[in-house]
């Protein structure tokens, strides 16, 4: 395969810890509505989908919820959830540390959150400036992780072939996504225990281990393999 030339970082749970906010807000919100669902059931089952995909799951175990309650619903999560990012939410450790070692690369955000989720994500944690608006949401680019598209169509608009860019995500959907695409993928496999990093993929435990990984692939040899 090429050398790597592009970054591009999926945002919750690669670059921001932001899961167990949402996990929570989520279990609140969809538990009043009538859709039991706890914390644990994101991290565990979900950790990664669309909230949509995640609501229609819940339905199809639970029963059909009034469309409109539904929609007030999420709107008040999404509104608490930004309450608690700006006021709570930190970089992953070693996030900081690799997107300096890293600089030299163009980069860009991918994500299934909304653009202004993403926005808000990286102003409260300080790596704004890391990333400009090379920010691709699957709301805008209207889909979304596993589909490979959201990361075919961010490596379009940065001006590189899928072969030239390396995905970082954590989540399995996001890794299938990039895997699917034709990109190079690190997984950042922070819950080794109950996760198993798809064939194909290169497997951290943190991002302080990003950039010797990084460099091992700019290695002639290991561009081959």
């Amino acid at each position: 395969m090429a050398i790597p030339r592009c970054l591009l970082f999926d945002c919750d749970g690669t670059l921001v810890d932001s899961e167990p906010l949402l996990a929570a807000e989520m279990a609140e919100s969809l538990t009043q509505v009538g859709l039991p669902f706890s914390p644990s059931d994101y991290m565990g089952e979900f950790r990664g989908a669309r909230f949509s995909n995640i609501v229609a799951e819940l339905q199809r175990r639970h029963g059909t919820i009034d469309p409109q309650r539904l929609s007030h619903t999420e709107g008040e999560m999404r509104r608490k959830l930004a309450d608690r990012i700006d006021s709570e939410l930190l970089p992953l450790p070693g996030v900081r540390e690799a997107l300096d070692a890293l600089a030299d690369f163009p980069r860009a955000v991918v994500s299934n959150g909304p653009e202004t989720k993403i926005r808000a994500g990286l102003r409260a944690t300080g790596l704004a400036d890391a990333f400009g608006d090379n920010l691709f949401s699957g709301y805008t680019a209207k889909c979304w992780k596993p589909d490979p598209c959201l990361y075919i169509h961010a490596a379009s608009i940065m001006g590189y072939r899928v072969e030239e860019c390396l995905a970082i995500d954590d989540a399995i959907v996001g890794v299938k996504a990039a895997l699917a695409a034709g990109m190079r993928v690190v997984h950042l496999n922070r819950f080794p225990d109950v996760e198993t990093t798809p064939d194909g993929a290169i497997s951290i435990s943190n991002m302080h281990q990003l950039p010797t990984i990084v460099g091992r692939l700019l290695l002639p040899e290991t561009a081959s393999v």
